[in-house]
Protein backbone atom coordinates (compact mmCIF):
# COMPACT_ATOMS: atom_id res chain seq x y z
CA UNK A 1 0.00 0.00 0.00
CA UNK A 2 0.93 3.49 -1.32
CA UNK A 3 0.89 6.99 0.24
CA UNK A 4 -1.22 7.32 -2.79
CA UNK A 5 -3.88 4.44 -1.90
CA UNK A 6 -3.54 6.12 1.60
CA UNK A 7 -4.63 9.27 0.52
CA UNK A 8 -7.29 7.62 -1.70
CA UNK A 9 -8.96 5.84 1.46
CA UNK A 10 -8.28 9.49 3.37
CA UNK A 11 -11.12 10.70 0.94
CA UNK A 12 -13.49 8.28 0.55
CA UNK A 13 -13.82 8.11 4.24
CA UNK A 14 -14.00 12.02 4.45
CA UNK A 15 -16.92 11.46 1.31
CA UNK A 16 -18.43 9.31 3.88
CA UNK A 17 -18.78 12.12 6.25
CA UNK A 18 -19.61 14.86 4.53
CA UNK A 19 -22.97 13.12 3.43
CA UNK A 20 -24.23 12.25 6.80
CA UNK A 21 -27.43 13.84 7.15
CA UNK A 22 -28.04 14.79 10.63
CA UNK A 23 -31.91 15.21 10.97
CA UNK A 24 -32.09 11.48 9.27
CA UNK A 25 -28.73 9.81 10.49
CA UNK A 26 -26.52 11.74 13.49
CA UNK A 27 -29.39 13.31 15.69
CA UNK A 28 -31.77 9.78 15.99
CA UNK A 29 -28.20 8.16 17.05
CA UNK A 30 -27.63 10.65 20.07
CA UNK A 31 -24.67 12.02 17.95
CA UNK A 32 -26.23 15.85 17.31
CA UNK A 33 -23.94 18.46 17.78
CA UNK A 34 -26.19 20.50 20.26
CA UNK A 35 -26.47 17.52 22.12
CA UNK A 36 -22.45 17.88 22.31
CA UNK A 37 -21.70 21.29 23.68
CA UNK A 38 -19.10 22.17 27.04
CA UNK A 39 -17.46 19.70 28.59
CA UNK A 40 -18.56 17.05 26.88
CA UNK A 41 -17.44 17.98 23.85
CA UNK A 42 -13.73 16.50 25.24
CA UNK A 43 -14.95 12.93 25.03
CA UNK A 44 -13.92 10.74 21.97
CA UNK A 45 -17.27 10.81 20.72
CA UNK A 46 -17.69 14.99 21.39
CA UNK A 47 -14.58 14.78 18.75
CA UNK A 48 -15.95 12.39 16.48
CA UNK A 49 -19.03 14.61 16.12
CA UNK A 50 -16.93 17.84 15.80
CA UNK A 51 -14.87 15.82 12.74
CA UNK A 52 -17.98 15.06 11.06
CA UNK A 53 -18.89 19.24 11.48
CA UNK A 54 -15.96 20.47 10.20
CA UNK A 55 -15.84 18.01 7.24
CA UNK A 56 -19.11 19.21 6.56
CA UNK A 57 -18.06 22.75 6.26
CA UNK A 58 -15.05 22.00 4.02
CA UNK A 59 -17.78 20.57 1.39
CA UNK A 60 -16.47 22.75 -1.25
CA UNK A 61 -12.61 22.15 -0.79
CA UNK A 62 -13.49 18.21 -1.04
CA UNK A 63 -15.26 18.71 -4.07
CA UNK A 64 -11.94 20.26 -5.51
CA UNK A 65 -9.94 17.17 -3.83
CA UNK A 66 -12.66 15.01 -6.24
CA UNK A 67 -12.23 16.47 -8.78
CA UNK A 68 -8.27 16.33 -9.08
CA UNK A 69 -8.43 12.66 -7.24
CA UNK A 70 -10.44 11.75 -10.45
CA UNK A 71 -8.11 13.23 -12.88
CA UNK A 72 -5.30 12.04 -11.74
CA UNK A 73 -6.54 8.44 -12.33
CA UNK A 74 -7.82 9.72 -15.62
CA UNK A 75 -4.80 10.37 -16.28
CA UNK A 76 -2.15 7.61 -15.09
CA UNK A 77 -4.88 4.38 -15.18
Amino acid sequence: MGLWTFLEGLLLLANAFAVLNENRFLAPRGWSFSEFTGPKAKSLKGQIIGLIYAIQYMRLPLIALNILFITVKLVSG
